[in-house]
């Protein structure tokens, strides 16, 4: 009866500890938004509540936002987008192998080997530098449209959800749009590299 006692009390403490955590993934988008001061722009602040979220299995992914264009503009196709989101796992090990944007970029860049998810851990993949971000956008993005993410775990499997797109304006002026490709850099020093380069003299 002790050890049993003992296993139930375990338990409640890993389910208490699981519980916490949710709760800290969903004041996230609470303490992101507080801004101090009399000037505080609470009339035009976009929260990041408007983010999507969804739960499967012990997996609750919380704030997961694309962060588009200044406001009046689009990402034009080629052009890559900062993606932001938070995992939290309530229950065995898993890992984010990869994402993918059907239909709206080309890729998904990751933080190499994928993203671990271990047992009652939160998981931030968050501003102001971007860890994730769609590449090589296939169409235009417009701000305050949704688009598809699937996000694939090695365990829990594929997870699709729809996805808002936020303008880099207000709180998200902090925040940062993703490196640039390789190709673009490429690209950019061919350029500085012919400019450089002088004209020969007939």
């Amino acid at each position: 009866m002790i050890r049993s006692a003992g296993v139930g009390q375990h338990w409640g403490k890993a389910r208490l500890r699981g519980l916490m955590l949710v709760s800290v993934a969903a004041l996230i988008p609470i303490l992101a938004g507080c801004e101090a001061g009399d000037n505080a722009p609470t009339v035009d602040f976009h929260y990041p509540t408007d983010a999507a979220g969804v739960v499967v299995g012990d997996l609750s992914i919380r704030n997961v936002f694309v962060l588009g264009a200044p406001l009046g503009s689009s990402l034009a196709p080629g052009q890559s987008a900062s993606l932001f989101l938070a995992i939290v796992n309530t229950g065995t090990p898993d890992r984010l192998l990869s994402i993918t944007a059907p239909g709206v970029a080309s890729s998904v860049k990751l933080p190499a080997g994928g993203v671990a998810v271990n047992t009652n851990q939160l998981v931030l993949l968050s501003g102001p530098q971007p860890q994730a971000y769609l590449v090589k956008l296939t169409r235009t993005l417009a701000n305050g449209t949704d688009i598809t993410l699937v996000l694939n775990f090695q365990k829990q499997g594929a997870v699709s959800l729809q996805v808002p797109v936020f303008a880099r304006a207000t709180h998200y002026v902090t925040y940062s749009p993703p490196p640039p490709t390789a190709a673009a850099t490429t690209t950019a020093k061919h350029k500085h590299h012919a400019a450089a380069t002088p004209t020969p003299t007939p």
